[in-house]
């Protein structure tokens, strides 16, 4: 995962926005024009309804009358009587057994460690990526079943007799179901999470030994001191390399499979005896800062992107090996995700820049697979000197990359020049707080590709327990949603039905982009009918339809329907962009700006689909 879609501060989100179109709007103002446009579509339909069944005139007194007692309904809602209706909501749903959705995923957690091993290159990735997920889909699961069903079986069962028999309203039995259902969520959630926890900790804790007898006392040039070097014992499939000097309380291992371990000597007894801790480094909530991206050209002129290397996804873009062609970050400026600056300044990065980097290899030939590809790092500083046309730079850093792998380098303070001469990183490469971050490939016809976040500058870390905190909220924000849209959808379909309508938006919800664009057009192939005569007929999706009657036809229905999608894909909400879960996984920080974006996202349309629920459940005779 890469941090690359630009999140905006909260107020500059539920306000501002980003430009002039409606999909830049604010969120608030986007909120409110499909507010009105739902509500206005709404009456129009009950009056045409009403005007056929009875006549105009009557018609619109009807539609009079039921929106003024409408609005004066949902103005009076009872406090304690949807706090009331949502504790039955809670005890009708535990009758129902919906604790054995949490015992299901105790036996997963139970059985997982024979499924998931720790022989991989980031085991705490994987791990809480399974726990993540496997919630989100049981939780949701969990959610889809109890709000599609709960209305309709009380009905079926004239259960629901004994509440409208005394004197509530439809839209105190609608919140309370909904609270209802979410406050039981909610703590079978907490619990998931707590044990979701304690099993990754659980299964990655793991400690070696030194091995001793393998250490081998080597002396340091700089400092002159005997230091031990050896490895540590094979556990967990992988050991460390470790550098000890015994004057030293404590002594970090090379990282293996993305920890590390601390050793201390101990020298109690005349003989010194090595304690190795727990693992450090699994848990990481990463803070990037990002820089803006530019590329050179084999020729070393300027370029919008890289070159093409065919892949059908264009996201990143490729530099030629054995050439001028080189990906340019601009560290400094406007950071592209969060917009805020963040200047270079020797108090933010005392050490130096810690960079990570994150870099695709295509081989033109695979030689040695195993074998990295050879790269180059060299920081500039982004003056261009008037005279000679030239920037001060660094002497370039050599690395090995290896393909899709985060690689963390620190460039130290002290560098020195393309001369040999020792320069200062920010006193000499450093320009109004700004720098710039050179990477070329070396090898020829061979090829880096990268992405305008596949490279920043690591801040402080987060807490990864508020993370992963954060994380579960966003799995709460997903169940929420389906809750909204299930009790919704049963005020007027019967269970099964509307169990398949709330799966319909949830799926439509999770491929939303896809399903913009081809409401937009913005997709080869054309829309809906066009896509299915290309596939039936065997025709690519670039060519253009043969002109005629036929192709008009299908070009006027697409039309249509690609209106009608535009118009949904306006409501519906985009799950996908709802999920925390690769935050968590890939160890980066979760914004507290986009998880505030995320709770009021949610509920704003738990409050939109309570008041089309509502006028839904004032339809039946039931609530009459």
């Amino acid at each position: 995962m890469v941090v690359e879609k630009q999140i905006l501060s909260y107020w500059n989100w539920l306000f501002v926005g980003t430009g002039i179109s409606f999909d830049q709007w604010g969120a608030l103002w986007q909120a409110i024009v499909v507010a009105l446009v739902v509500m206005f579509l709404a009456l129009v339909i009950g009056y045409l309804v009403a005007a056929v069944r009875n006549g105009p005139l009557v018609a619109g007194d009807m539609t009079y009358r039921v929106i003024a007692k409408g609005v004066s309904e949902l103005l009076r809602v009872s406090p304690r009587r949807v706090f009331a209706l949502a504790r039955l909501a809670i005890q009708e749903s535990l009758r129902r057994r919906v604790w054995v959705i949490l015992v299901v995923f105790l036996l997963v957690l139970l059985f997982a460690s024979w499924f998931i091993g720790t022989n991989y290159q980031d085991p705490a990735r994987l791990y809480l990526d399974f726990v993540l997920t496997a919630s989100t889909y049981l939780v949701v699961l969990m959610a889809l079943f109890l709000s599609a069903f709960s209305l309709p079986t009380d009905v079926k069962n004239k259960t629901i007799h004994t509440i409208v028999t005394k004197p509530v309203r439809a839209g105190d039995i609608l919140l309370g179901r909904i609270l209802g259902f979410t406050l039981l969520g909610t703590v079978l959630l907490a619990i998931m999470g707590a044990a979701s926890y304690l099993f990754v900790v659980r299964s990655l804790y793991h400690t070696h030994e030194v091995d001793v007898v393998g250490l081998e006392d080597m002396t340091d040039p700089d400092t002159g001191k005997v230091i031990r070097q050896g490895r540590t014992t094979y556990d967990q499939y992988h050991r460390h390399d470790v550098a000890i000097d015994d004057d030293k309380g404590e002594n970090q291992t090379e990282a293996t499979f993305n920890h590390w371990h601390v050793v201390s000597p101990d020298k109690s007894g005349g003989q010194t005896h090595y304690t190795v801790s727990g693992p450090h480094g699994f848990y990481r909530a990463r803070v990037p800062h990002g820089g803006k991206l530019r590329f050179k050209d084999k020729l070393g002129n300027d370029a919008p992107r890289g070159i093409s290397t065919g892949n059908e996804w264009r996201y990143r873009s490729f530099i030629e090996g054995g050439s001028q062609a080189a990906a340019i970050w601009t560290f400094g400026g406007d950071d592209p995700v969060t917009g805020d600056k963040h200047p270079i300044t020797a108090k933010e990065y005392p050490d130096g820049l810690p960079l990570e980097l994150i870099i695709r290899v295509f081989r033109s030939y695979k030689g040695n697979i195993e074998k990295g590809i050879t790269g180059s790092i060299q920081v500039k500083n982004p003056h261009v000197d008037p005279d000679t046309g030239t920037q001060r730079a660094s002497r370039p850093t050599i690395f090995v990359a290896k393909d899709a792998y985060i690689d963390s380098k620190l460039i130290p303070r002290k560098l020195t020049d393309t001369d040999g001469k020792p320069i200062d990183l920010f006193d000499d490469l450093v320009y109004d707080g700004k720098v710039e971050i050179w990477i070329q490939c070396l090898e020829r016809a061979q090829y880096f590709g990268v992405a305008q976040a596949d490279a920043y500058l690591r801040a402080a870390d987060g807490n990864f327990e508020f993370n992963f905190l954060k994380g579960l909220i966003g799995i709460w924000v997903q169940m929420v949603l389906v809750i909204s849209i299930g009790v919704m959808c049963s005020t007027f379909l019967s269970g099964p039905v509307a169990m398949l309508l709330t799966l319909s938006f949830i799926t439509l919800g999770y491929f939303k982009s896809f399903f913009s664009q081809v409401a937009l057009g913005t997709i080869e192939g054309g829309g809906p009918v066009e896509a299915g005569y290309r596939l039936l007929t065997q025709m690519n999706m670039v060519s253009p339809l043969p002109t005629g009657i036929g192709t008009t036809i299908i070009k006027s229905v697409d039309f249509v329907l690609r209106t009608m999608m535009e118009g949904i894909a306006k409501v519906i909400p985009n799950f996908r962009d709802l999920s925390s879960v690769n935050y968590v996984a890939d160890g980066f920080n979760i914004p507290a700006n986009l998880t505030a974006q995320h709770v009021t996202t949610c509920l704003a349309y738990a409050a939109g689909m309570f008041v089309v629920g509502y006028f839904f459940l004032r339809t039946r005779e039931v609530a009459k």
